[in-house]
């Protein structure tokens, strides 16, 4: 199964502007506090409950996608939403449930409690294939067991959501480890932050304060990587914990950032770890990519052509699979490919200077320095689509 949807184009999928196969939308809980120095919590609720849902396998939409349903409907983020406002936004995302809810912070009883107060959060899920509002759910306690409290929280949302979950409340517990609140005060802070050196200082904040945090790693990885600090970004993303809904894409990238600094072995392993759970098409040849440089050209040829069986309108997987031919010596076959990179891009002069070469039986040589390390690598990452395409065929069974 996983096999033979590797091998199907994701491009409709990828195009789709919205996701409609169990997909969740969770919305930042309502500050009933009274007290905006509180606000960052909503935030911290709603990424919680979305990572912890995400990592279990569940469709959600991503944080991005809710801003941009607030934009559509001219909402303001962060204000609380009517009901009828909720509704809208769900179904303007396509999204088949909404959770959402409010917190309140309750007053220590004594001036000498060591807590800064109790936190009470209230949730409650709509369904709005049924347009009906399923049963309230909370959770109580220090808010600085904030993380604990979501957690909690995150599990009975499973629980409603999964008839029968695959892990138990304990391993769900435990694979969810506490996080100090400073931490995470800093790292949603750095999320709502609109400037970017502001994201950063927060995000750094966050990893500093507690050094077992993985959001922050990520989001600092990503930044790294945007900015071609391939070692710096590596660093980040071998922090990003297995239970972070963000772990394959902080593979696939710490793949790329490898790659950039030369060790291949490494880009090898962490391309490897994410096509076995998460076989895109640039994946594939990302890994292949690697293999290559490793002169594993069979294991090259073998992943470049899974790519180019998941899409064949890609010239670059068209060119990537000739390439790895042409240093093989199969210069027939090698013709072949280059002649389906021109049929989609005349203009590929890369491709013309290789097909030349290869009906010429003429191939690499000691001083073609300039036709080294010429496979062209993917950098988008598509795990959503993926995962949306797979929902919608197995509900299809």
């Amino acid at each position: 199964m996983y096999r033979k949807l590797a091998v199907m184009s994701l491009v409709w999928c990828a195009a789709a502007s919205a996701l409609h196969a169990g997909t969740v939308l969770v919305i930042p809980f309502f500050n009933h506090s009274k007290s905006p120095g509180l606000d960052w919590i909503g935030e911290s609720i709603s990424e919680a409950v979305h990572d912890s849902l995400s990592s279990e396998g569940l469709l959600l939409l991503d944080r991005e996608d809710r801003l941009e349903g607030y934009r559509r409907l001219s909402l303001r983020p962060g204000a609380e939403l009517t009901h009828a406002s909720i509704i809208k936004i769900g179904q303007t995302l396509d999204a088949d449930k909404v959770l959402f809810g409010y917190y309140e912070l309750i007053a220590p009883q004594s001036p000498t409690d060591e807590s800064k107060g109790s936190l009470r959060i209230t949730a409650r899920l709509f369904d709005l294939k049924r347009l009906s509002e399923g049963s309230e759910f909370s959770e109580l306690g220090a808010i600085e067991d904030l993380t604990s409290l979501e957690v909690h929280l995150s599990w009975q949302a499973l629980g409603f959501l999964v008839a029968n979950p695959a892990v138990t409340e304990e391993e769900f517990v435990r694979a969810r480890p506490v996080v100090r609140l400073d931490a995470v005060e800093s790292y949603v802070r750095g999320l709502l932050a609109q400037n970017p050196d502001e994201q950063h200082r927060y995000f750094i904040k966050a990893a500093r304060l507690d050094e077992h945090y993985s959001q922050p790693c990520f989001q600092l990885g990503k930044e790294s990587w945007a900015n071609k600090e391939y070692r710096a970004a590596a660093n980040w993303l071998e922090r990003v914990d297995r239970s972070d809904p963000h772990y394959f894409e902080a593979n696939f990238l710490l793949g790329l950032c490898r790659y950039h600094t030369g060790d291949f072995a490494g880009a090898e392993q962490a391309f490897q770890l994410v096509v076995d759970t998460v076989p895109l098409n640039e994946v594939y040849n990302d890994l292949a990519a690697a293999q290559l440089r490793r002169n594993n050209l069979a294991g090259a040829a073998a992943n470049f052509q899974k790519a180019l069986e998941g899409d064949s309108s890609d010239p670059d997987y068209h060119f990537n699979l000739g390439y790895t031919l042409w240093r093989s010596g199969n210069f027939s076959a090698a013709a072949d490919s280059f002649r389906a990179v021109l049929d989609r891009n005349p203009r590929d002069t890369e491709a013309t200077t290789l097909l030349g070469r290869a009906l010429k039986d003429d191939g690499p040589r000691p001083d073609d320095t300039r036709l080294v390390g010429r496979e062209r690598l993917k950098t988008n990452y598509e795990e959503n689509a993926y995962r949306q395409l797979k929902a919608e065929l197995q509900s299809k069974k």
